[in-house]
């Protein structure tokens, strides 16, 4: 029984020094394991094509150092030139400046109110012929109308036997004519001659009454008085006109009227000679303020302001509409970055970015305050500071492509 207990004890003791030799040798291979891996993770990886950069600090540096605190989630983006060149960057250093600030109006070209006229008859009359067409350009002197009228024929009638009397009393002198009967002939004609011009016949026609027997009395023909360009002419041949009523509106177009429109609650100086710019489509148009309304139109309900406009191409017309901006200058230097330099963040916020370094940019939030035109006047950023004003699109995909917060939260 002893030699029993001996054997199992020598047993006991021969597997014990067994599986602290297995346990030895595996502890022995982990080293070589550790070092395996180790060397695996310190490989260097491939550069990416964009090197994003970032400042980071220790939690120790950052208790004792509050700017470091601050900058510990701040975030930028750096780009070769190259690359700059590839994307179409443009960076500028951004000054604050005089700018012209823009009002908007919606407006409507006008006739020139001074330059154009209104052709009507004088005297009831019937339309016989017209001679020119809507919208066509004419010079003045060209016949624009043929109309008949009883009244004429019958002013007409008279103008003969008065020219005939005024006529005959000259050839027989003051020693055969009383000088009251050759006063009273010569008031005669003067009077009937008189008369047919102001039915509208001019010199030539007048003349011609006495020169033909043969002519139609009762015919007579209007004429153009300037150039231009016929923009109204609401009427049809063999149609009876009263006297008084419009036929034509002749308008000269080289120098057109605009009136803008806006609300009488705004308070706005236009004085005159205020510069504004017409846009029709993609032309624009200079114009001046020549006339401010102080009156309400009563049917629109708003402040009517009068602007005359150079016509030189024939590219504007009565009733076109367009849109005026009013000119005015910013009352102190601001700063205007063009939509281009503006993008959103992740919270809706205006951004720009900033090249604090050659090629290094920053995302910086700033306020829109106003249009300026074409530009945007912000606030909220230091002067001189670089801005990418072209590109910046590309700047902030490069940013969000490297998982960086745009807002620098």
């Amino acid at each position: 029984m002893k030699e029993i207990i001996q054997k199992s004890a020598l047993m006991a003791l021969f597997f014990s020094a067994f599986m602290s030799v297995q346990i030895n040798a595996k502890t022995n291979q982990l080293p070589e394991i550790e070092k395996e891996h180790d060397h695996s993770a310190h490989e260097t990886p491939q550069r990416s094509a964009v090197e994003f950069t970032t400042h980071a600090h220790s939690e120790s540096e950052s208790a004792h150092d509050p700017q470091l605190a601050k900058n510990d989630h701040e975030t930028g983006i750096k780009l070769t030139p190259e690359q700059m060149k590839l994307a179409n960057i443009s960076v500028v250093s951004l000054t604050p400046q005089i700018y012209q600030r823009y009002v908007y109006a919606p407006g409507e070209i006008k006739a020139n109110g001074y330059t154009s006229y209104i052709l009507s008859a004088r005297t009831e009359s019937v339309v016989l012929k017209r001679h020119v067409m809507l919208g066509q350009h004419i010079h003045a002197g060209e016949p624009l109308v043929t109309l008949f009228s009883e009244s004429v024929a019958q002013a007409q009638a008279t103008y003969r036997v008065a020219y005939s009397e005024w006529l005959r009393a000259k050839r027989l002198g003051k020693g055969t004519v009383s000088e009251s009967k050759l006063l009273s002939a010569q008031t005669d004609y003067i009077a009937a001659f008189s008369r047919l011009k102001a039915y509208g016949l001019t010199k030539n026609a007048i003349d011609s009454v006495v020169k033909s027997n043969d002519s139609n009395l009762g015919e007579y023909t209007l004429i153009a008085q300037t150039d231009g360009a016929v923009i109204n002419d609401d009427f049809a041949q063999g149609q009876r006109v009263a006297a008084g009523d419009a036929i034509m509106k002749i308008a000269q177009e080289d120098k057109l009227w605009v009136e803008a429109r806006i609300s009488p609650n705004k308070q706005l100086l236009l004085p005159k000679g205020t510069k504004a710019n017409l846009t029709l489509g993609n032309e624009r148009f200079e114009a001046t303020v020549i006339q401010e309304a102080h009156t309400i139109d009563p049917i629109t309900r708003t402040r009517i302001i009068r602007l005359e406009v150079s016509n030189q191409n024939d590219r504007l017309h009565p009733g076109m509409f367009v849109d005026v901006n009013f000119l005015f200058d910013t009352n102190t230097p601001v700063m205007a970055v063009p939509e281009s330099a503006l993008t959103r963040s992740a919270d809706g916020d205006w951004v720009v970015y900033v090249e604090d370094h050659p090629g290094e940019f920053e995302t910086v939030e700033v306020d829109v305050v106003q249009s300026l035109g074409d530009l945007r006047q912000i606030s909220g950023l230091a002067p001189n500071s670089r801005i990418v004003m072209q590109g910046a699109f590309f700047v902030a995909s490069q940013i969000a492509k490297g998982g960086f917060d745009p807002h620098n939260h």
